[in-house]
């Protein structure tokens, strides 16, 4: 195909215009650095997506079992028809209940999770978020508690401390109704780096929430952990065919808001940082335009030596996409290596400035985490690819329809 030779040896010609070349070398480069950008942009975005999922699911759980009726009374044959499925590594019961916490003039109103300390490790990682104490230390009828590290500071508690909870389950008297109060002593503290839990979550016993919040035997449902959380969509589906008299949810829709948002948020960004590369692409179509006109003299001669109209297009085309390909490969190589390296980079960019992008006393993670997907990768490539051939196509039409006669009158 003699217009890929010669659309290559066009490209890697020098050319008698010095601004042209210019032009075109910004084209590439603003391609490049906008695929990078996109790459970049998008890893530290689902970076943070993951370390903040892992920490919601550290305290969480893949698949919640519940009652509609929220007391889950055989809560033991629903554990062990879940565990049936090979996705599952491990299942706990739990009472979840609310209350205040008072210590003096403190009060902090409280989410309480009754639970069984023995079986929690298996759907949890509470023995690997305790600062001081441990969750063994629970145990039934000592009406123990362990709590998260800014709730405890709020209270001004800390280990073997006692705090009073009230609870609104209360006891009708002839004066009233009278809330339940119940002394517990702290024998725990944990930090989740998450803080709806750091502030708002006491883990007791579970015998003493079944006691505390009149639940009998029963529980408000069961904790499941699978070995791929991005299985839970399915696995849920399939508990829930086997236990249809029962509520069956996965992690994604018990924290719907959160997780609709990071998505949309995601999709914004890759929107807004893809008119970027379209810019940079669409700066091709000036740099074609001139290079026809600094070319035409070429395009009568080919066309006289019996080149179609076609060809011509197809020699301009290759050249535009040449352009693109370059641009794009090196954005792509860049954007990973960067994104590979985020961790060492702006730990780097932080001591030459003097001071921290992500300070850990404002945001929740202090470290700009970065995971590329290459999916991700892929479609950013093809993306960038498409709109620098799309911007190739105007000019390389024009170039078709150059007339040999009235290109050579002047030469």
């Amino acid at each position: 195909m003699y217009e890929l030779l010669i659309g290559l040896r066009y490209t890697r010609a020098k050319r008698r215009n010095g601004f042209i070349s210019f032009i075109s070398l910004i084209s590439i480069v603003g391609i490049a650095l906008g695929v990078a950008a996109l790459i970049i942009v998008l890893s530290v975005m689902n970076g943070f997506q993951e370390e903040v999922r892992n920490r919601i699911l550290g305290m969480a759980s893949h698949i919640t079992i519940s009652s509609p009726s929220n007391a889950l009374a055989d809560w033991q044959t629903a554990a062990k028809v879940a565990s049936q499925n090979p996705h599952v590594k491990g299942s706990a019961p739990y009472v979840l209940g609310q209350g205040l916490f008072t210590n003096g003039s403190q009060v902090k109103g409280v989410l309480v999770r009754g639970i069984e300390p023995a079986e929690e490790p298996k759907v949890s990682e509470i023995t690997e978020k305790m600062l001081a104490g441990s969750a063994s230390a629970l145990k039934a009828d000592e009406f123990s508690v362990v709590l998260g590290w800014s709730l405890a500071q709020e209270l001004g508690v800390t280990l073997g401390d006692k705090v009073t909870l009230i609870t609104p389950q209360g006891q009708v008297t002839p004066a009233g109704l009278i809330p339940r109060l119940r002394q517990f002593t702290v024998v725990g503290i944990f930090k989740a780096d998450y803080y709806p839990y750091d502030a708002n979550l006491a883990l007791i016993h579970l015998s003493d929430a079944q006691k505390l919040y009149r639940t009998g035997l029963a529980v408000t449902g069961v904790r499941i952990k699978l070995d791929d959380l991005f299985q839970a969509r399915q696995v849920a589906r399939q508990i829930n065919r086997d236990l249809p008299d029962l509520l069956v949810a996965d992690w994604s829709q018990e924290n719907p808001t959160y997780f609709r948002a990071v998505e949309i948020e995601k999709r914004m960004m890759f929107i807004i940082l893809t008119l970027i590369v379209a810019v940079a692409a669409f700066n091709l179509v000036s740099t074609l335009v001139m290079v026809v006109t600094d070319k035409q003299a070429d395009i009568a001669i080919l066309r006289t030596l019996g080149a179609s109209p076609s060809s011509i297009m197809k020699i301009f085309l290759v050249q535009g996409a040449m352009s693109g390909v370059i641009g794009t490969v090196s954005g792509v190589v860049g954007g990973v290596l960067i994104a590979l390296n985020i961790g060492t980079i702006v730990p780097f960019i932080e001591r030459v400035i003097g001071s921290r992008i992500l300070s850990a006393d404002v945001y929740l993670i202090s470290e700009l985490p970065s995971r590329v997907i290459p999916a991700d990768v892929v479609s950013i490539g093809v993306i960038s690819l498409l709109l620098a051939l799309l911007a190739t196509l105007y000019p390389s039409w024009r170039a078709s329809r150059v007339n040999p006669a009235e290109a050579l009158r002047y030469e």
